[in-house]
């Protein structure tokens, strides 16, 4: 049976702990660039997986070393930070937004789902709703609180980037985005190394 009050819980204690992270921007940015509802379908899908794998894996995911985890992480947000500041852009960028030639389903989708899949490996939130499902013992109300929690943070970025879109130029928000990439980065790497 499901618990509404579990399932409740869930959702506010992951929302939370996921609305400042990476997955807003990642959306934002993926949002502003592809077509909102494939993009959705593919970071849907990743943390849909992520979900079943903490619930699954219960607190085994809490034993893994954050110095490497953080350390990764890092890796990735620095790379992220220095694709998007090396991206090149006309002057046409502040007119009109350059789609990429290839907008099917297929490969918009996968996108998305390739980088919340690699991105959020360990994360925060993953870990947090590995120890729920632990505590709890109720792996489907935690499942379910967790998942629309992810997917609410994600909906939000999403169509907050095209929101943005109409009142912000791409470049700027590029590069914002590449900061805030740069700084979770660093952020990432001085954990691994701290402990």
């Amino acid at each position: 049976m499901i618990s509404i009050s579990v399932t409740a819980l869930v959702f506010g204690v992951v929302f939370l702990a996921e609305l400042p992270d990476k997955t807003a921007l990642a959306g934002l940015v993926l949002g502003t660039r592809y077509r909102a509802s494939y993009v959705f379908a593919g970071v849907a899908a990743a943390f849909a997986v992520h979900v079943a794998l903490a619930v699954a894996a219960g607190s085994v995911l809490t034993l893994l070393p954050g110095r490497l985890v953080h350390a990764i992480t890092g890796v990735l947000f620095l790379c992220g930070a220095a694709v998007l500041a090396l991206q090149k852009g006309g002057e046409e960028d502040d007119e009109e937004i350059r789609k990429p030639r290839d907008q099917s389903f297929w490969r918009v989708s996968g996108a998305g789902f390739m980088l919340i899949l690699v991105a959020e490996f360990g994360d925060l939130t993953q870990i947090m709703t590995a120890n729920l499902a632990a505590r709890y013992n109720d792996p489907v109300s935690v499942a379910i609180g967790a998942v629309l929690a992810l997917w609410a943070v994600a909906g939000l970025g999403i169509l907050g980037g095209r929101a943005l879109m109409k009142r912000v130029p791409l470049r700027l928000i590029t590069r914002v985005a590449a900061i805030l990439m740069l700084a979770l980065g660093v952020w990432s790497l001085y954990e691994a190394i701290v402990g």
